[in-house]
């Protein structure tokens, strides 16, 4: 259980792995050969998490995955105090204050979606996601639930089974690299300077990738997404520039925000709720 100083759960996933399941968020996540199912659901002020797994370590590792993506325990108080009368985004910290990262439990799995993304539109990545989903990825026998392909199951596929759920053939000599990259442990993903520097000499994954890849899947909010369209598009527009923003233009923009770049960043998106 995890109190809720305002939290919203959010929705189901696009992909088709984070689903819903009566009143609950549901996800599979896999520690080894075990498959853990893991609920999470507002009741009484709280976030609860309950684990149907074979053992109490796959059951434990899933709760804590599933917590880092859904950011419940992530504390967010300094962050407002500091921020809270800040012209761009203090408005959102007041009035939207449960606003927090969509994570993704393992950090390969955000590598593996940010490559899907890239430069193409969010309904057809989602799309090439649910495709791996089904095609690539582990189901469970009792659960039913399916849950991304791992970066060992991924290192031994070939590119022509990533073209087949439509990725672009570069992007899928890409993907494929990057997954052997850390399946052999040469790209330690729990070492992030390191695994960033080995993955981004890798042709076709560059900066976007690798942000996506570390506030997403890693945890850090002071990596922005600097090339991402909606950030291009917004910083264009705050700094009267007439057109899109360039990525130097973007980091300029956030810079003020430090380490919580990347957090500033998600809260200034959520401008256009706030009236």
């Amino acid at each position: 259980m995890t109190p809720a100083p305002p939290y919203r759960l959010p929705t189901a996933g696009r992909d088709g792995v984070l689903v819903r399941r009566g009143g609950a968020l549901a996800r599979s996540i896999w520690l080894g050969d075990e498959e853990a199912v893991v609920h999470a659901w507002a009741a009484g002020g709280a976030v609860r998490f309950h684990a149907d797994a074979p053992t109490r370590d796959a059951a434990a590792y899933a709760i804590g995955r599933m917590r880092f993506a859904l950011c419940t325990d992530h504390d967010l108080s300094e962050f407002h105090a500091r921020f809270r009368r800040d012209p761009l985004i203090g408005q959102v910290i007041r009035s939207r204050p449960w606003v927090r990262p969509r994570r993704r439990p393992e950090p390969f799995e955000a590598l593996a979606w940010a490559v899907c993304e890239q430069l193409i539109e969010s309904r057809r990545a989602a799309a090439i996601q649910r495709r791996m989903v089904r095609r690539l990825g582990r189901r469970g026998q009792r659960s039913g639930l399916s849950a991304p392909p791992s970066a060992v199951h991924l290192a031994g596929r070939s590119p022509a089974e990533l073209d087949a759920c439509g990725l672009a053939p570069k992007r899928s000599i890409a993907l494929l690299r990057a997954a052997r990259e850390v399946a052999s442990g040469r790209a330690d993903l729990s070492r992030h300077e390191s695994s960033w520097r080995r993955l981004l000499a890798i042709p076709n994954i560059g900066n976007w990738t690798i942000e996506m890849l570390a506030f997403e899947g890693q945890g850090r909010d002071d990596m922005l997404p600097a090339l991402d369209l909606a950030y291009v598009k917004l910083v264009g527009r705050l700094a009267g520039l007439g057109r899109r923003a360039s990525e130097d233009e973007v980091r300029a923009f956030f810079a003020p925000y430090d380490e919580w770049a990347g957090l500033a960043g998600l809260y200034a998106l959520q401008r256009r709720y706030v009236s």
